[in-house]
């Protein structure tokens, strides 16, 4: 493949303070052409489709609008259903509160898979916040690009089979050719139950440093314990998955983050250190029990 069509899939939800921008993007974005844009929208309170529709955002025939209900939504299932719909060559998987500013995101996003150098790639999310998601974003998105592959898990575990949804791209052909999610609906960590089985079927995913977008968050106790409960579940559910190292991983993850908080005298993230770590340690523990 030379020049890639690409499929973005985005599910949205009460995204009205996101979309224009997040839209606008996407069509900044230079030397691609959009086979499809899968905007699917979960209904919610706020006047997300009315800011599409007034902006023109559905007239372009390029876009693919749909609506769901609140309890139909499924992480793995509702990006698995358009992905199957895709026609492009590559698919990319957006979250709708990510900020692209460089103009060729998706090129070099979708360019290692054009030139057959790997089957996924993902960007390197990096974080507005002084917070402790800041030492996170740099511990799981590094300086540097690499390729992974079955080789690498004695080596790295559970980090073999790290991929980001939030900014990242499939070829289809493998996606469907693997059976996307299986139609399994996942809590969460759809993206690493992807990954997993692409690396065992022999598949290399590619981490691309140098392109780069903002994801910014700032988790309360109770939401960061609502997540790892979540994914406490999803490892008890592929325990396939949770023996490459859960503990060893999260372990790393702590001892990361208290090293870089400490070098940067960040106080604030050094107060806050042992309740959020706490957070993730119970509710990772109760989803797994």
């Amino acid at each position: 493949m030379n020049k890639s069509r690409i499929s973005v899939v985005c599910p949205l939800c009460e995204a009205e303070k996101y979309i224009l921008d997040f839209d606008e993007s996407l069509r900044a974005q230079e030397e691609v052409e959009f086979a499809e844009i899968f905007y699917i929208l979960t209904e919610g309170k706020d006047n997300t489709e009315k800011t599409m529709k007034d902006a023109g955002v559905l007239d372009r025939p390029e876009v693919k609008f749909s609506k769901i209900k609140k309890e139909d939504f499924s992480h793995s299932l509702t990006r698995e259903k358009a992905a199957m719909e895709a026609t492009g060559d590559v698919i990319v998987f957006l979250t709708q509160d990510v900020e692209i500013k460089d103009k060729e995101f998706l090129k070099k996003l979708v360019e290692p898979i054009s030139k057959g150098e790997a089957d996924a790639t993902y960007a390197k999310q990096v974080t507005k916040y002084n917070n402790i998601e800041k030492y996170t974003r740099e511990s799981n998105y590094p300086a540097k690009s690499f390729t992974v592959s079955e080789v690498d898990i004695p080596k790295l575990g559970l980090k073999t089979f790290f991929f980001s949804d939030a900014a990242g791209a499939v070829f289809r052909e493998k996606f469907v050719e693997l059976g996307g999610y299986d139609s399994k609906d996942l809590p969460i960590s759809e993206d690493m139950y992807f990954a997993h089985k692409l690396i065992m079927a022999g598949g290399k995913i590619r981490y691309v440093a140098e392109v780069v977008c903002y994801h910014s968050h700032d988790f309360k106790l109770s939401e960061l314990y609502d997540r790892y409960k979540l994914t406490g579940e999803f490892m008890k559910m592929n325990p396939e998955i949770a023996k490459s190292g859960v503990n060893a991983a999260g372990g790393g993850m702590a001892k990361y983050i208290f090293k870089r908080a400490w070098q940067e005298r960040n106080f604030k993230v050094l107060a806050k250190f042992l309740p959020n770590m706490g957070a993730r340690y119970l509710g990772m523990r109760r989803g797994r029990r």
